[in-house]
């Protein structure tokens, strides 16, 4: 089974030894980071340094002058790889090494661009602004996405791209020092601190007969048990109608659904038009619509006409391959299905069972894998992917 492992660039650049240790997994690809959020990673074999701090959203090689001219938003440089373009110097490595290269895109996610400009942002039933969460709704928002899909996906050197929050984003987030555990948030109240007020938005919801003051005001009343620790642990769609009202939940979803439907479509098409023949588009996806983040909620028959394929979340439990992997099943061998699995312990990952959950998503119609992250991971921790790999052939 192909498969690839996700790397920030920082992982290569600075470290002759990488590319030939990570093609010494087993793996045949890698999916290097060309645009990304903020975070703190480590990096416990590089030589030159162990930590790396991302400060902000950024790209990970120059950005395009001519293109970005005179626009407000526009995509930041990053400054904590000591190169002038850390995707391409990371990309000739690994190819030096035999690997293919596929772009990794993160777009709707990007805590500086709300802070830089806060009408960005969704706003929540409360008023309550998530910088973190580009609203994909605003046209300058979603005319900024499509820019920087085109140009962060089709890099010299990657044969294809798999974009991450290619769609809404939400409350869910992991911020620096997050407060938010106090009160537990099943699917239904993170899908309505999840929906947004903005002013496109309450338009939106008004084109699907919705009061936007009502909606709110029932928003809030749904919500208030939750604050009160009397809310239901209910998951799945049909909690959200329990607590909202059916009709309410199924107008939200109609909205929201054709933004993130027509994001995906125009950002598919940029890439597709920028890119050369044969060029791949896979995004970071969920099969349960009403999600948000960086998996995306999506329809599998709308997003498979749209895409080249997905990648799903697969760490945990056989239940969470099936639910995910089940609608994708049975769509052909020209489709991509990559399952997606966590193979740093220290992050709930678990590479002791990567050559039974490899098999176990195989079973259910999987046809590639990403193993996140080979970064990251430990030595015994890679030690025993490329053991496990090995035997999956």
């Amino acid at each position: 089974m192909r498969t690839s492992a996700f790397l920030y660039p920082w992982d290569v650049v600075g470290d002759p030894d990488a590319p030939a240790r990570i093609a010494d997994l087993g793996v045949q690809q890698v999916t290097l980071a060309a645009a990304y959020h903020s975070t703190r990673a480590l990096t416990p074999r590089h030589p030159g340094h162990r930590i790396v701090t991302a400060e902000y959203a950024a790209v990970l090689y120059p950005p395009d002058e001519q293109r970005w001219a005179g626009r407000e938003l526009r995509p930041y440089r990053q400054a904590w790889t000591a190169s002038d373009d850390p995707f391409a110097e990371a990309v000739e490595a690994l190819a030096g090494a035999g690997l293919d290269v596929h772009s990794w895109v993160v777009l709707a996610h990007s805590s500086r661009l709300g802070a830089d400009h806060p009408d960005t942002s969704v706003v929540n039933a409360y008023g309550d602004r998530y910088p973190w969460a580009p609203c994909i709704a605003r046209p300058e928002v979603r005319a900024y996405l499509v820019d920087l899909a085109a140009e962060a996906a089709v890099r010299d050197g990657a044969r294809g791209t798999e974009l991450e929050s290619c769609g809404w984003y939400g409350f869910a987030h992991l911020h620096a020092h997050d407060k938010v555990a106090g009160v537990g948030l099943g699917d239904a109240a993170q899908y309505l601190m999840s929906l947004c007020f903005c002013a496109v938005c309450r338009a939106g919801y008004a084109g699907q007969g919705l009061a936007p003051e009502e909606l709110g005001a029932a928003v809030r009343h749904a919500l208030a048990p939750v604050w009160t620790g009397s809310g239901s642990p209910d998951a799945g769609w049909d909690a959200v109608g329990k607590l909202l009202g059916a009709d309410l939940a199924e107008a939200t979803l109609r909205w929201r659904t054709e933004v993130a439907r027509s994001l995906q479509e125009a950002v598919t098409g940029a890439v597709r038009a920028a890119a050369a023949p044969g060029f791949q588009v896979l995004l970071h996806a969920d099969p349960a619509p009403y999600r948000c983040g960086a998996n995306v909620g999506v329809d599998a028959g709308h997003i498979l006409s749209v895409a080249d394929g997905v990648v799903l979340p697969c760490t945990g439990a056989d239940a969470v391959r099936e639910a995910v992997l089940g609608p994708f099943a049975g769509r052909g061998s020209d489709v991509v299905v990559a399952a997606n699995l966590t193979v740093v312990r220290g992050m709930g990952g678990s590479p002791d069972t990567l050559e039974r959950d490899a098999a176990h998503a195989a079973s259910l119609g999987a046809n590639q894998l990403r193993l996140y992250h080979a970064g990251l991971a430990s030595d015994p921790d890679l030690a025993v992917v490329a053991g496990a790999l090995s035997r999956l052939g």
